[in-house]
């Protein structure tokens, strides 16, 4: 069994606070379970946009290292659309975003949207998935959605380290980047999840990228 840190503790307090101050999330069918700064949300929502509103909410808590999100979306009364309504509401959403390639195309299972296809950008990848699941009658969103193969640069690393250090969010003294081929591995440690964030999406930037893996540590002291 094991036994809660004074450190986890006051995580868990803070994160069960920042749920309740949330405007977008009901707080009262959420449970939050610490361990080591990851934070584990469990229990009920009514929407798939109230799920991720209480993920960010616990992100945003300092000291929060990892979210595992074993949520799930059980609406309070059955949603009034079919699925073929909620096909046809998606395919109307990725048509009029505009950073959406018509490369994208997606898939209906009850009430689950499951997104395919091959785009240029990782930007493109997640425009796909945000202009969808805030969509009424949507439980999940899965991205499936996969990079065009780009050719692999010599100076990809030097390039993607620089990007770092003009961030003004990101302490990039303590971030390391390894290129193989178009994929980039992260690593180091930050101050806060959104720091580690924030280094991703500038590795993504890169024209050269196809795979980041962000092992960046989100330290607590």
């Amino acid at each position: 069994m094991t036994i809660a840190t004074d450190r986890d503790l006051d995580v868990q307090t803070l994160v069960t606070d920042e749920l309740e101050w949330t405007p977008d999330v009901d707080s009262a069918g959420i449970g939050v379970a610490v361990e080591d700064g990851a934070v584990t949300l469990s229990g009920e929502v009514d929407t798939y946009a109230e799920r991720l509103a209480a993920k960010r909410a616990a992100f945003r808590v300092r000291g929060v290292r990892a979210v595992v999100d074993n949520l799930t979306v059980h609406p309070r009364a059955p949603w009034p659309v079919t699925e073929t309504d909620i096909a046809k509401e998606v395919e109307r959403a990725l048509e009029r975003a505009a950073n959406v390639p018509d490369t994208v195309h997606a898939s209906i299972d009850h009430h689950n949207v499951t997104l395919t296809g091959e785009v240029d950008w990782d930007f493109q990848r997640k425009a796909a998935k945000r202009s969808v699941q805030y969509l009424r009658g949507v439980y999940t969103v899965n991205s499936m959605i996969t990079l065009k193969a780009r050719p692999s640069a010599t100076d990809t690393s030097e390039r993607i380290t620089n990007a770092l250090a003009r961030h003004a969010q990101i302490d990039a003294r303590n971030i390391h980047v390894k290129v193989d081929g178009g994929r980039v591995t992260l690593t180091g440690t930050v101050r806060s999840w959104a720091e580690s964030h924030q280094a991703e999406d500038a590795a993504w930037s890169s024209p050269h990228v196809t795979d980041v893996d962000n092992r960046i540590n989100v330290s607590l002291h």
